[in-house]
């Protein structure tokens, strides 16, 4: 038989059981987590220029909890590094400085990230869901026996992501067992991390100085003093309605430069030949979510859409009154659009 101090002593321990005691050991077990994740956040550099659209991987470092960490490399990797130590939510840069790893080649930096993620013991190593994200990350991660999650929008826990499949028609909810989470992050879902502010130290990198087959010969670019597509404020985008290259290049740029917009274009029209595939939008091509996007005879394709349904106001002129666009379309014009976008460039030219 308990005495009535036992049964007090028993009320005390149930006491300090309940939920709120519950409550505190999750939050303990949560900051206890968060002290062992580690983040590698890679940043894109072009011609020793920060690209401040990989620096989504950062927003999406800070998300997950724990120090994040950003890498550089290049041949001007210091004084990047140094640009990049102002980023807010970095607590260290590492940088790589070596001619070798200036154009981006998968070949020569999956070695070189190996080394130093092996270093750094990180839990997660998180790119944007660029080009050159997409080209290295998932060499990266096969080298570490790892999966690579791709295009994530959301991030739910340290091991828990969120990303679309089927063109956007379908959100899968992923969760990974590896103990290196390898992530390309969607740009438009994460925002830049603040460019100012920041005070992270700066390391350098290991270098592996691996040999690599793989030689850069040289690129072709078009140039443009226009804003760049993908972080882009404005875009207007034409479609396969333009029905050739010169009436593409004869009507989307001078509205384009009237609005001080970047130029897109839909898959149906970079396959006529009538615009370069680096200005693609949609599933196979860029994802752009600008203030205003407006789409010149584009019927509205769920591949298309997949690249610009995040945008905040969606426009569109196209002749067909049922053309899927329309659905998804804040402000629609129905008429020939040979027509009406001369009309709209005059007017918006004033």
């Amino acid at each position: 038989m308990l005495s009535a101090a036992r049964h007090s002593a028993l009320r005390a321990v149930r006491a300090q059981t309940g939920p709120k005691s519950q409550s505190l050991f999750a939050q303990s077990h949560s900051s206890s987590l968060a002290r062992l994740l580690s983040t590698l956040a890679i940043l894109e550099q072009k011609d020793g220029v920060l690209n401040t659209g990989s620096l989504g991987a950062v927003t999406a470092g800070q998300k997950l909890g724990g120090p994040v960490h950003g890498f550089v490399a290049g041949k001007n990797a210091k004084s990047i590094a140094q640009e990049a130590a102002k980023v807010q939510g970095l607590e260290k840069v590492i940088a790589a400085e070596s001619e070798a790893y200036e154009r981006g080649l998968a070949e020569n930096w999956a070695p070189l990230l190996v080394e130093n993620i092996k270093k750094g013991g990180y839990t997660h190593v998180i790119a944007a869901h660029s080009a050159f994200g997409k080209s290295i990350l998932p060499r990266v991660a096969a080298l570490l026996d790892a999966q690579q999650i791709s295009d994530v929008t959301s991030i739910e826990s340290e091991d828990t992501f969120v990303r679309p499949i089927y063109a956007g028609n379908a959100i899968l909810t992923v969760q990974s067992t590896d103990p290196i989470k390898f992530l390309t992050v969607r740009q438009t879902a994460f925002a830049p991390a603040e460019t100012e502010g920041g005070s992270a130290s700066v390391e350098e990198g290991v270098d592996p100085k691996v040999e690599s087959q793989t030689e850069w010969v040289s690129e072709s670019l078009a140039k443009s003093d226009r804003p760049e597509l993908a972080s882009a404020e404005k875009v207007v985008s034409g479609g396969r309605g333009l029905k050739s290259k010169e009436e593409f290049e004869r009507l989307i740029p001078p509205l384009a430069d009237a609005l001080g917009a970047a130029i897109g274009a839909s898959r149906a029209a970079v396959d006529s030949g009538f615009a370069d595939n680096s200005l693609q939008v949609g599933q196979t091509g860029k994802n752009v979510a600008p203030q205003l996007y407006l789409a010149v005879g584009i019927s509205g394709a769920i591949q298309h859409l997949a690249g610009m349904k995040d945008s905040k106001v969606i426009a569109c002129i196209n002749k067909d009154p049922d053309a899927p666009i329309f659905q998804v379309a804040d402000v629609g014009l129905v008429g020939d659009l040979f027509e009406r976008v001369p009309e709209l460039t005059e007017k918006l030219a004033r």
